[in-house]
């Protein structure tokens, strides 16, 4: 269990406790069983949202890998004046509540910049979510040259959670922070480096390599 979630977990523990002995104590089974189901399953699913595997990081610095578990939604060519200045190449991750909501840092370097931005509450696979919705941007000056990638809380997701800050060594595969109950990173490189997935692709944080420079 990821330690991003020791409070949630808790508050919810706490409901199906109390759900369980309301259970007990009713002797109406058609209210008994649906109390009961409805315990299991929130445990069921808090457990498993916060789960964080280890995971095996590539050992490559000309690498980005995933900072997120998902699926692929977009690839495409874009002009970032954040933190590229100049034509690069977006990935777009699109994580389900079923995915493991954990997210690592993608390359090793120093994070250069750092930008939190209030805003709305789009699906998160709506390609506009990227400019409109509540997310946080990372820059990373790499080996061989500068990856940003964001955090972009989607329609459930209402709470994005991060522990680095500007002027932090990082490395890849580390664990940084998480979005909450379904929401979506996008990974932006420079035009010149390889893209190694295609749109459709399930992807795992720390593992799968997104972009590779030669």
């Amino acid at each position: 269990m990821t330690k991003y979630g020791y409070q949630t977990i808790g508050y919810v523990t706490l409901i199906v406790f109390i759900l369980a002995v309301a259970a007990i104590f009713l002797n109406n089974n058609f209210i008994r069983i649906p109390l009961i189901i409805i315990a299991v399953f929130l445990l069921i699913f808090t457990l498993n949202f916060f789960r964080d595997p280890e995971r095996n990081v590539p050992s490559a610095e000309n690498i980005v890998v995933s900072p997120a578990d998902g699926k692929v939604i977009v690839i495409k060519e874009v002009l970032d004046d954040r933190f590229i200045n100049g034509k690069a190449i977006q990935i777009s991750i699109f994580m389900s509540p079923l995915d493991v909501h954990v997210n690592r840092i993608p390359i090793s370097g120093k994070l250069d910049y750092l930008r939190y931005i209030e805003g709305d509450y789009l699906i998160a696979s709506d390609d506009k979510a990227s400019e409109k919705n509540e997310r946080a941007e990372f820059g990373i000056s790499g080996k061989y040259g500068k990856i940003l990638f964001t955090q972009v809380a989607g329609y459930v997701a209402r709470r994005i959670v991060y522990e680095v800050k500007v002027g932090d060594n990082v490395k890849m595969g580390e664990r940084f922070g998480m979005i909450k109950f379904g929401s979506r990173v996008d990974v932006v490189a420079p035009i010149d480096w390889k893209t190694k997935v295609k749109v459709h692709d399930r992807v795992v944080a720390g593992e799968t390599i997104l972009f590779e420079y030669k």
